[in-house]
């Protein structure tokens, strides 16, 4: 399935990558064959930024250092609650099949293979998943940027419905969730933690 490895980026030591795939292509053409490398890469700030990307050249570390260009070019932000997402999101994108579900503080990231790079560089602690279909990591991955980018919180969809977060989740639920972004506030970085299950 390729490597998995943090490479450390120079130029933006704040965002940590990950190389999915290498992978050797060769074109054929009149006088034989011409090799190349593609490379797939994920990017995140491990606090709700994720993109990936995928670079094509003669060498790899040029590949791998396109498809950073890529990935950051085309980042994402992942809304949480706390340590996991804040609800359960189903999604078929050609023949991927995943699902994500929000988990218990401590459960960990229980995942594998290229899902598991994107959700990590997310900064997601907390989460089960399944991948179903194709095990092909670049599918794999765009189903799981696309799954991530669905996710909703609470707060959102009282915006959305021009409610207020009582009437969608009621009273104790909204309340808990008030107390827990007072503590977020109250710490390092604010945020808007709320779930919807």
């Amino acid at each position: 399935m390729g490597s998995r490895y943090p490479h450390s980026s120079g130029e933006r030591s704040e965002l940590a990558d990950r190389v999915v795939r290498v992978n050797r292509v060769a074109k054929v053409v009149k006088g034989g064959r011409k090799f190349s490398f593609s490379a797939l890469i994920v990017v995140g700030d491990m606090n709700g930024r994720v993109g990936a990307g995928i670079g094509k050249a003669r060498e790899v570390t040029e590949a791998i250092r396109k498809g950073m260009e890529v990935a950051k070019r085309n980042m994402i932000t992942v809304p949480m609650v706390g340590t996991t997402i804040p609800h359960e999101v189903r999604l078929k994108l050609g023949a991927a099949r995943i699902m994500l579900k929000p988990a218990a503080p401590g459960t960990g990231v229980i995942s594998g293979g290229a899902m598991r790079a994107v959700i990590e560089t997310a900064g997601i602690k907390d989460i089960l998943t399944k991948s179903h279909g194709t095990n092909n990591p670049i599918n794999t991955v765009r189903a799981t940027l696309a799954a991530l980018q669905q996710l909703r919180t609470a707060q959102q969809v009282a915006e959305l419905r021009g409610k207020e977060v009582e009437q969608i989740v009621g009273r104790r639920l909204a309340n808990a969730y008030r107390r827990q972004e007072g503590v977020v506030t109250n710490g390092a970085e604010a945020s808007t933690p709320v779930e919807t299950k």
